[in-house]
């Protein structure tokens, strides 16, 4: 009983019930959007005002293509809005901060084994190489 407690009460699992949660109410507010303000707009250009009735039939069985492109538009705003405000940011953020490696070898241009920058000669091939000034 210990070991579930401890599994329950893990931060990890914490903020991911909360990332669950906050998520599924973004998306009942994108989907809403989607309702409220893009589906009207699409009406506007194709002339369909409501988009989840339509539906063709085959053999008496209707097949409502509208509320599963209801939903491909909620997906796809829902996509965009993680991209451009979540995953974009959060990775410049990150580029920001990262550090800058400075290179401490190069490659001997006659056999191409990896030398010091400062080195004047290759420790393999004994070639004379000029010198990269740091």
């Amino acid at each position: 009983m210990e070991g579930f407690k401890k599994f329950l009460l893990r931060g990890n699992l914490v903020e991911l019930a909360v990332a669950v949660v906050v998520g599924a109410a973004f998306g009942s507010l994108v989907t809403s959007f989607v309702t409220a303000f893009i589906t009207p707009l699409i009406a506007l250009i194709g002339g369909e005002p409501d988009h989840r009735n339509l539906a063709f039939t085959v053999n008496e069985t209707k097949f409502p293509y509208g509320i599963f492109l209801t939903s491909v538009i909620s997906f796809l705003i829902i996509a965009a809005v993680v991209y451009f405000f979540v995953v974009l940011p959060v990775g410049k953020l990150l580029e920001r901060f990262k550090r800058k490696v400075e290179a401490t070898v190069r490659d001997c241009p006659h056999c191409y084994g990896e030398i010091p920058l400062r080195a004047s000669r290759c420790q393999f091939c004994t070639s004379e190489i000029e010198p990269v000034a740091t």
